[in-house]
């Protein structure tokens, strides 16, 4: 692999989540301050709605008539704007045109994830041993962004965050420009079956892998909670720099990705994904006994984990489907997980959070403490539940792939 290769694709997934990390945690603690809080929940359902909709404009267009550079660029380009524009409309008490600028982005920003992972496939010759390493620049470029509004600047309930977003995605609009050219992957007509990843369904015959979606996406519903206010709640309980302290997670997140083979060697998969689950139980439990003293090492410790809750459950998920889905319809079992979890589960995730946060967290006084502990006790329940099920139905099994239909 060439050296400018490498540092060219290391530096577009460095942009790519420097982009998403600048603005994503500060948001909701900038809603907040500036008399939005009650839509705070909109904010991180936008997200979601791009995640819905990417794959058809990514398999149906970008993919069959134009080079993945270009579109990255362009929409990236188009989603910098829109972010940049969002504090003007905000601080002009315009909500919808803040949240709708903010859906434009996410509507740009979403494709170009898999755009770029895409992109950096296509230019790498051994898969596994290349692009962890330039993936690895992805989560260093949002850790370095939440230090930057957060520890740096103090900007956390600013729109400051959101503009050096919107500039740094102008930036890698026009740095994508510059990336090797990749040519459309296919040229063939892609139905709405395939996108959608139905032709995976074919899979659900079996009891664990229908087990398995449907856990993947009743905990992504807590997932929303932690994204939408654990911000929200970490400024409450008045930690400085709250941006900087998530950006923790991220940090775990790093370490425990490259400690997942040594994991993997000594629990197997069905334990992997329970030990992801039950994370996301100690996490919204520390969250509620840290509310009522502000415990700052549970708050702390709830923000670490992080790296457990997404690695052990989401990538080893990904490593699942990967092993169960046949070479036919592999691509589309991964999207169809996508659709449920980033898609379908967030979104209603989302909703469901904003509205227990504005039903249950009413205050800002003493009382709130309390408040807070009732909200991060009830996604600790939902979560809990989901293990307690998947421990009872979910079976490593390890035989030969589910064959597609005839028809894939």
């Amino acid at each position: 692999m060439k050296r400018s290769i490498y540092l060219q694709l290391s530096g577009m997934m460095f942009l790519e989540f420097f982009v998403w990390g600048a603005w994503y945690v500060t948001v909701g603690n900038y809603m907040t301050r500036i008399g939005m809080s009650n839509l705070v929940y909109w904010a991180y359902a936008v997200g979601p709605i791009g995640a819905i909709i990417s794959p058809f404009f990514l398999g149906m267009v970008a993919d069959r008539f134009f080079s993945t550079e270009k579109v990255l660029g362009g929409l990236h380009l188009i989603g910098g704007v829109a972010l940049f524009l969002a504090p003007l409309a905000a601080e002009s008490g315009a909500s919808l045109w803040f949240i709708l600028l903010l859906l434009v982005h996410m509507l740009c920003y979403m494709p170009t994830v898999g755009l770029a992972n895409a992109l950096a496939f296509h230019h790498i010759t051994d898969q596994e041993k290349y692009f962890p390493v330039i993936r690895v620049f992805g989560t260093i470029g949002w850790i370095i962004a939440g230090v930057l509004v957060s520890a740096v600047l103090g900007a956390d309930e600013t729109g400051v965050p959101l503009r050096i977003a919107g500039i740094a995605g102008v930036v890698m609009g026009l740095y994508a420009y510059s990336l090797p050219h990749t040519p459309p992957a296919a040229r063939e007509k892609v139905t709405v079956r395939q996108v959608l990843g139905l032709d995976a369904l074919a899979q659900l015959k079996s009891p664990s892998f229908l087990v398995f979606i449907i856990s993947s996406f009743l905990i992504c519903i807590p997932l929303s909670t932690y994204y939408a206010y654990a911000p929200v709640y970490v400024n409450f309980n008045g930690i400085v720099n709250p941006g900087f302290k998530m950006s923790f997670g991220q940090m775990s997140e790093a370490l425990f990705i490259v400690l997942m083979p040594f994991f993997f060697r000594f629990l197997g998969i069905k334990w992997m994904l329970l030990t992801g689950m039950a994370a996301w139980v100690l996490r919204y439990a520390l969250f509620a006994l840290a509310a009522p003293a502000s415990i700052f090492w549970m708050i702390m410790g709830g923000i670490i984990l992080h790296g457990i809750c997404y690695d052990f459950f989401f990538v080893a998920g990904q490593i699942y489907v990967d092993k169960v889905s046949t070479k036919e319809i592999r691509g589309q079992a991964q999207g169809f997980l996508v659709l449920m979890t980033y898609g379908a589960g967030m979104f209603i995730g989302a909703q469901i959070s904003g509205w227990l946060h504005n039903s249950i967290v009413t205050s800002t006084g003493p009382e709130a403490a309390a408040q807070w502990q009732t909200f991060w006790t009830i996604p600790a329940v939902i979560a809990a539940v989901v293990v307690v099920v998947f421990l009872m139905l979910f079976r490593d099994v390890r035989s030969a792939p589910v064959k597609a239909p005839q028809a894939a």
